[in-house]
């Protein structure tokens, strides 16, 4: 009797061991189930995150990359109603390969230095990205914003620690030569009376439209400078020189214009270059707190390029070219890219060629936002390379500032209009 119960017992722990592994098992199973799951599920949103910041695999930078023909007859396959009225031209196997490349490990073959980047901390890549085509742009060639190897020595600097950039530490903004002329009684823009029976030209009178600055003011150019530095930066004759004189044509054609001439290494105590926007961002600020009339805002720049990179003959004449500049940082990017297309086109149009396009920069190795949150109308202008010349690059800003004039005084139609249909 006593054996049967034994039997009976070790029948039974038998039965809840059994149990108890099945259940364990099960348990098992589904923890490692779930964490599958959970990892899976992150490995796709990070997949997802990169797709979506990288301009191989967005649709505007694969339209980008390829011909405008071949992109027309893609649309052609989804929308039967599109007709695309470009010519189709042969998708090369450069493209081929190098679109593959590049979605696929993130190497950019036209940058030998990605082959590095992910293994050699410190070593910085080119993250801009093509989204809107010049022509003859080359997509593996873009803009290049590359640090000073060193400044010239500041006399004078105190040992301070903070980054106030007020009117004691700098130069004031500078202004342009204004119109002559007052706005007229109605409080609309008025106007230079022409020759005889010539109809009046439009001026903002005394208000100003544009402020132009320049975050990296110091940025010049190898033939400009007498000793031939490696380092193209001077603190007299630079990029700001560029910004007056675009200023100035804008004056010329009746659009008030302010300039921005502060040399931040000078203004700035224990002055930073990596923290160049933030200091310009309160430029920018100051600028529009003492000034309604503000809509346009330009950070021109010198790029790195070099001059295959940076120049066109145009009509025997030779111009620095323009790269626009788009930070992704900025949630409203999309109305600062579309300001910059409107440039962009119109430079196409009047001067084939001088545009290398708009490329959008993420936070991968740039500021990524260049007070561009500020304002709509606002855009980071590179003009030409450090081997093009003041001449080239004063062209450049007499072109700019023609199609600029021009398209300001377009909005202010429509605004008129607008205002008048009410």
């Amino acid at each position: 009797m006593k054996r049967r119960v034994m039997l009976l017992d070790i029948g039974r722990e038998s039965k809840r061991m059994r149990k108890f592994l099945v259940t364990g098992r099960t348990f098992a199973l589904l923890s490692f189930c779930s964490m599958i799951f959970f990892v899976l599920l992150g490995v796709a949103g990070m997949a997802h995150q990169q797709t979506t910041a990288s301009p191989v695999n967005s649709m505007k930078g694969f339209a980008a990359a390829v011909s405008s023909g071949f992109f027309g007859d893609m649309l052609e396959m989804e929308m039967p109603a599109f007709q695309s009225s470009q010519t189709e031209e042969p998708f090369t196997a450069k493209q081929i390969s190098s679109l593959l490349m590049r979605a696929l490990t993130d190497i950019n073959p036209g940058d030998p230095k990605s082959l590095l980047a992910g293994e050699l901390p410190g070593m910085s890549v080119n993250d801009a990205f093509l989204i809107r085509k010049g022509v003859g742009t080359d997509t593996a060639v873009g803009p290049e914003d590359n640090a000073p190897i060193t400044y010239d020595p500041i006399g004078g600097l105190h040992e301070g620690a903070g980054t106030d950039i007020s009117n004691d530490h700098g130069n004031e903004p500078e202004q342009s030569p204004a119109a002559t002329d007052e706005p007229d009684d109605t409080g609309s823009t008025g106007g230079e009376e022409g020759g005889k029976g010539e109809p009046l030209k439009p001026t903002t009178g005394g208000s100003k439209a544009v402020f132009i600055y320049h975050s990296h003011n110091r940025e010049s150019w190898y033939p400009e400078l007498a000793d031939q530095s490696k380092d193209p930066n001077s603190k007299t004759k630079n990029i700001t020189l560029v910004g007056k004189r675009l200023a100035q044509k804008l004056e010329e054609n009746g659009v008030g214009a302010q300039h921005s001439n502060t040399d931040y290494p000078t203004a700035i105590p224990k002055y930073r270059w990596e923290l160049s926007y933030k200091y310009s961002m309160k430029t920018v600020k100051e600028a529009i707190a003492s000034s309604k009339d503000l809509k346009f805002f330009f950070d021109l720049h010198r790029d790195s390029q070099k001059r295959k990179y940076t120049t066109i003959d145009i009509d025997g004449k030779s111009y620095a070219q323009v790269y626009f500049i788009i930070g992704h940082k900025n949630p409203n990017w999309e109305k600062n890219e579309a300001f910059a297309t409107k440039i962009h086109e119109a430079l196409e149009k009047k001067y084939p060629g001088i545009s290398r396009g708009i490329w959008g920069k993420t936070a991968a190795s740039g500021n990524a936002e260049y007070n561009q949150s500020l304002a709509s109308d606002s855009v980071l202008i590179e003009v030409g390379g450090v081997d093009n010349t003041l001449e080239e690059s004063y062209r450049t800003a007499d072109a700019l500032a023609e199609v600029i004039s021009s398209i300001y005084w377009a909005d202010e139609k429509v605004s008129a209009d607008k205002g008048k249909a009410s």
